[in-house]
């Protein structure tokens, strides 16, 4: 459809929204999702009924609703699918990582005082790619060599150029031909279950330190982690993780005195270069031993300094709510029966991609699952995780945030209060679409103050 069609169409939508009698509901629903861009619709309704006799209380249906539909946040934390709803998420997140350093949500401020670090553990290298390098504010050469050496498919690996920040040629193999995409993509692919193993040995590592056993090392402290996932523009993932001593009942107890920092880091290092993991032998790709890479970041977290309680926090929220974009792939799902040279792929992705439909075919590596995460570059793992003693929860908070929501409108009159206990409440829902019309996107844009969608100029549309 030719963009002057499409104006045209979305002008029309604008204006027949305007003039809807039901226009200022419709503007209530938009500002209630925050400006998701792809906000799921809902039909149905939800009955309070009196648990003794049986007496409607009060109902709520769609029927009366704009469209007949009820219009509720997507719940996405990808910021490339959705800001709106992304920026709830990272904002969330936020909470949950700060209550652990500082308290707040159910946490005691007493755990200021437990030794914390920031870690972050990389990949290993897979071949040498082109970089931003800085010292004193001044951008270095990428890779000068003086005398480089040629690889066996005739290129000089050496770079001489000051990248940009955003020069399309970062993260790219200086020779894609000698890059190593079997290894990135399976690093990928496990990294879950070396962050498992690594958790693992730093429990035993401090345990060794305390001279205990595993199950005396309960009775004294335990170690409490929040990390998330970050993918390098090279296309492998490498892990940012805030690690807490407790005393033996989580942030509530003082750790004990042996529970130093110094102890903490040294069981990290430890742990790092101890683990590895090895990939089934299959017919016709070899075993691989895959291990944690060599540059390791182990900072002491403080109330005060460039590492505070609030930088790490919003670094580790920010990362959230990102994925595998950077690296050039796409943010859905790929069919092995498309073409990837017809896909907006940077080439280094497109090799990736490739690579992940190359090994899931193998029956020995099909548990990894590498076709279906293959716009993922073989990651499959949460990006977001925490251990189950480091603060308060995702769950806890949007349940915080439902219970304010509700006291609002029985404030407000739109629902009567009622008792629980004698209140028996019927909620029968069904989806009806998601998104937004032409003309709507427009409008939802300019009542939120929200960036304008894709599909408000590539043609996309709700479905009721």
């Amino acid at each position: 459809m030719p963009v002057s069609t499409l104006n045209t169409h979305a002008i029309r939508g604008m204006i027949t929204r305007l003039h809807d009698p039901d226009y200022s509901r419709w503007a209530a629903q938009i500002r209630a999702t925050n400006g998701c861009r792809q906000p799921i619709h809902l039909r149905g309704r939800v009955d309070h009924i009196d648990r003794a006799t049986g007496e409607l209380l009060h109902r709520y249906t769609t029927r009366t609703e704009p469209d007949g539909v009820l219009r509720v946040p997507c719940k996405t934390r990808r910021a490339s699918r959705c800001p709106a709803c992304a920026e709830t998420y990272r904002a969330d997140t936020y909470q949950l990582i700060r209550a652990g350093l500082t308290g707040g949500k159910g946490v005691p401020q007493t755990v200021t005082a437990h030794p914390c670090l920031f870690v972050t553990l990389t990949a290993p290298s897979f071949g040498t790619v082109h970089t931003r390098r800085e010292k004193k504010g001044k951008t270095l050469p990428c890779h000068p060599r003086r005398d480089a050496a040629t690889c066996p498919h005739g290129r000089v690996l050496s770079c001489t150029v000051r990248h940009a920040s955003d020069d399309e040629r970062l993260g790219e193999p200086l020779c894609p031909d000698c890059y190593d995409y079997t290894g990135s993509v399976l690093f990928n692919a496990l990294a879950p279950q070396l962050w498992r193993y690594f958790t693992d040995a730093l429990r035993r590592r401090v345990a060794k330190a305390a001279g205990l056993t595993l199950r005396e090392l309960r009775g004294q402290a335990t170690i409490a982690f929040a990390k998330v996932a970050e993918y390098q523009r090279r296309g492998v993932v490498h892990f940012h993780a805030v690690i807490r001593l407790d005393g033996p009942d989580g942030p509530a107890s003082p750790p004990p005195a042996w529970a130093s920092a110094d102890v903490l880091a040294d069981a990290v290092r430890h742990a790092t270069s101890a683990v590895t993991v090895t990939t089934p032998d299959a017919a016709d790709e070899p075993a691989h031993v895959l291990r944690w890479g060599a540059q390791l970041d182990v900072r002491p977290i403080t109330l005060d300094g460039d590492l505070t309680d609030q930088a790490v926090a919003g670094y580790i929220a920010k990362y959230a709510t990102k994925a595998a974009e950077c690296v050039g792939t796409l943010d859905r799902r790929i069919n092995p029966l498309d073409d990837l040279a017809a896909l907006p792929l940077r080439e280094h992705a497109r090799r990736l991609i490739a690579e992940c439909f190359r090994l899931g075919a193998l029956d020995e590596l099909a548990d990894l699952r590498l076709v279906q995460w293959a716009h993922m570059l073989g990651f499959r793992g949460h990006f977001s995780t925490r251990s189950r003693g480091y603060s308060t929860t995702l769950g806890d908070i949007r349940a915080d945030r439902t219970t304010y929501a509700r006291n609002e409108e029985i404030t407000t009159g739109r629902l009567p209060l009622f008792d629980e206990d004698t209140v028996l409440v019927i909620a029968e829902w069904q989806y009806a679409g998601k998104g937004h019309s032409l003309g709507d996107a427009l409008l939802a844009a300019a009542l939120t103050g929200t960036a304008l969608p894709a599909s408000a100029t590539s043609g996309g549309g709700e479905s009721r």
